[in-house]
């Protein structure tokens, strides 16, 4: 047998006539698929992943870090947040007790903290949100559209349309006597909060340069009124979790002392 014979297997048909006919098949051998090296797989998967890690957080979730004392206790000075950037799209709004991060409104920052990072790499990474970024602030929303503002009562709360909070799991007083606080006075109203607008504090009641600091008092020339609310959409989202250091981790949520609250009238 030749080497032709071996590359052909000859094949008998039968026809419809009963007459036998022969055919003949080329056997084709295929050509095994090359891999890559284990090295340039890893690679690959390393791009795909550090792609999709940069997506995710660009367009749903942004790290951000406590600049100050002025969300104590709960979020502590440098300890590292994640805000989740979907909680107010589609119609969402702020609500009451929840922790947000907004972009300054205007003068309620120093010119370095609105610059955030310098470093070029860390620029490149605020922009994706895998770094802090400047130029934002925590706090927590007290008042949303509609709502009034008062401090205080005979205990020292802060009342939302007549319902007072007790505050005491989360806002710090430091042996003041209300919950009211950068003012230096337990007795202010504020709002009614104008629509498309929210009121904010700080926990750390008074170590929190917040709506209560650009409230407009009756013996300031040059305040503008309205500046104490913040446009809700300046608002960054909502911050769920807090995840560095590894001993202070948890989620973060909204307290329950805020579902008491009745909408404003």
């Amino acid at each position: 047998m030749t080497s032709e014979d071996r590359d052909h297997t000859s094949l008998v048909d039968i026809d419809e006539t009963g007459s036998r006919s022969s055919r003949s098949t080329t056997t084709s051998t295929a050509t095994p698929r090359a891999h890559l090296p284990v090295w340039q797989e890893t690679l690959l998967l390393l791009g795909v992943a550090l792609v999709l890690a940069i997506v995710v957080k660009a367009l749903f979730v942004q790290a951000f870090y406590i600049p100050s004392e002025s969300m104590e206790p709960g979020l502590v000075k440098n300890d590292r947040i994640l805000v989740e950037k979907t909680s107010y799209w589609f119609g969402g709004t702020p609500q009451r007790g929840d922790v947000v991060v907004f972009e300054d409104p205007g003068g309620w920052l120093t010119p370095d903290e609105v610059a955030g990072p310098a470093n070029p790499v860390t620029k490149v990474l605020s922009r994706v949100g895998l770094y802090p970024a400047g130029g934002h602030l925590v706090k927590r929303v007290i008042g949303v559209a509609g709502d009034t503002i008062t401090c205080c009562d005979a205990r020292g709360r802060i009342s939302v349309n007549g319902t007072p909070l007790n505050e005491k799991s989360y806002a710090r007083l430091d042996g003041a006597d209300c919950y009211g606080p950068m003012t230096s006075t337990c007795d202010w109203t504020s709002g009614p909060v104008p629509a498309g607008h929210v009121f904010v504090m700080g926990d750390n009641r008074h170590h929190s340069a917040d709506s209560t600091v650009h409230m407009c008092r009756s013996d300031e020339t040059d305040c503008v009124p309205g500046d104490e609310f913040v446009p809700t959409d300046l608002m960054v989202g909502k911050v769920f979790v807090l995840v560095w250091p590894r001993d202070h981790v948890r989620w973060v949520q909204r307290p329950a002392t805020f579902a008491a609250v009745p909408d404003a009238s």
